[in-house]
């Protein structure tokens, strides 16, 4: 049964983290973000599209970046 437990605690990491821990940490931050400003009763709905336009590019530029150099 541990090891059952175990195998799920591995996978849920590995499907909520991915390839890209930053990432991960980035969407979290930006959910906190959100719920912080929401609670003060400040517009939040901008944060989440932020977040995407400044993560989703700098993912992408790590993966090329490290693609150039093994090549």
């Amino acid at each position: 049964m541990t090891a059952r437990i175990v195998a799920f605690a591995r996978f849920f990491c590995d499907f909520i983290v991915g390839d890209d821990w930053r990432v991960a940490l980035g969407v979290v931050i930006a959910l906190a973000v959100t719920y912080g400003l929401s609670t003060a009763g400040i517009p939040s709905w901008w944060v989440l599209p932020l977040a995407v336009v400044i993560l989703l590019p700098a993912s992408l530029w790590r993966v090329a970046r490290r693609a150039r150099r093994s090549h």
